[in-house]
């Protein structure tokens, strides 16, 4: 068996269920120390993750970045064979985690190996951050290890992120940037009351609706050449008591923001306070700001990462920023150039998630171009 595609079953039979590592960074930690990196390990709250650091000769530093944890497999029983045994079938590895993204994860692991071997005194430094805190809150992962970071004066100009960022074909999309994600809980309050004596009652609900269409429909901004125009989603409304005929006291509605850099999170929610205002209605909101959009503008990094694509599986990627968060969020802030490439994302999170067989094999080569291109 080809060693990342074998790299890649050892870790999807570690169950690693966020935030349970499951012994995955043990196991990347043993062969990056075979090759000489300086294995760090940094735990905060029930998280672990993983700092690794290998110095060449004087250069620029390009880290790899991940996540170890998976999201749960729901019912095993509409697995079509057991989540975290790797299972072959159809030209696919199956198995919880294979596309994202332990395939990634080997295949950093594998294009180190090759590239030291070939090119033992490099230019700069190849580093690793590995978190078992992606798929969860994020609170304790890649947030916290690149503060500790930046307060130790590491200084970092490159991150490849293993995210699945393929389409249809591997290596047919890099994500060079990603739109800003803000979330909200309103509640609006009204008064209970028989629903057939409305005037006694002052039904939140319809209060509501006007309100959120107007939301619905405002334009944000236009956008721009690297992001769509910022839109407002409806996740959920919770009101009532159960019985159909009360009027409820408060209605809770939850929404997300995917915005573009035209903007920010504190204009949106003075903008979005403003409108409930206008509405003269009895509310309150919560915040929760999940990370600002970033972009990594073509340079250096997009331009490694095109042609590693390109000689290795013969297309030319597009480069986009759509799609959810990522640990990008993270890391972009400090200065630093972040893309996302990696295996087809088109069962992420589902039953039955795979990848191509030759996909950890080719990504591998993918990353080892970038490693030659950036380092030597």
């Amino acid at each position: 068996m080809d060693r990342t595609l074998e790299l890649c079953c050892d870790l999807i039979e570690r169950p690693s269920i966020t935030p349970d590592d499951a012994g995955c960074q043990q196991l990347i930690a043993k062969r990056l120390m075979r090759l000489g990196f300086e294995i760090h390990s940094m735990p905060f709250g029930a998280v672990s993750n993983l700092w690794a650091i290998r110095e060449g000769s004087p250069g620029p530093t390009l880290v790899f970045a991940g996540h170890t944890d998976v999201v749960p497999t729901g019912p095993e029983v509409d697995w079509s064979s057991p989540p975290f045994t790797p299972t072959f079938r159809d030209g696919h590895l199956f198995g919880r985690g294979a596309a994202d993204m332990k395939a990634s994860l080997a295949a950093m692991v594998t294009a180190c190996e090759d590239f030291i071997q070939e090119h033992p005194d490099y230019k700069g430094r190849i580093g690793f951050l590995i978190t078992s805190d992606e798929e969860g809150p994020a609170h304790d992962g890649t947030v916290k290890v690149i503060e500790a970071l930046a307060a130790q004066g590491e200084a970092i100009n490159w991150c490849v992120i293993g995210e699945p960022s393929s389409t249809t074909q591997l290596g047919d999309v890099i994500k060079n940037g990603r739109r800003g994600s803000q979330g909200g809980r309103l509640t609006i309050k009204g008064k209970q009351g028989h629903i057939a004596y409305p005037h006694l009652a002052d039904n939140p609900i319809h209060k509501a609706i006007p309100l959120l269409m107007s939301l619905i429909e405002r334009e944000w901004d236009k956008g721009n050449e690297f992001f769509p125009a910022t839109q407002l989603q409806i996740s959920n409304i919770n009101g009532g008591t159960g019985a159909t005929n009360v009027i409820p006291g408060s209605v809770t509605i939850d929404f997300n923001l995917r915005y573009s850099s035209e903007t920010d999170a504190q204009t949106l929610e003075q903008e979005i306070e403003s409108v409930l205002r206008d509405h003269t209605m009895d509310f309150t909101i919560e915040w929760n700001r999940s990370g600002p959009p970033f972009l990594t503008k073509p340079g250096v990094l997009t331009n490694a990462a095109v042609t590693a694509v390109e000689s290795v599986c013969s297309i030319t990627p597009v480069l986009s920023t759509s799609g959810g968060t990522s640990d990008g969020r993270f890391i972009a802030p400090y200065g630093i150039d972040v893309v996302e490439l990696g295996p087809v994302n088109a069962t992420i999170h589902q039953v039955d998630e795979c990848v191509a067989i030759d996909a950890p094999a080719q990504l591998s080569k993918i990353y080892g171009n970038i490693l030659r291109t950036l380092l030597t």
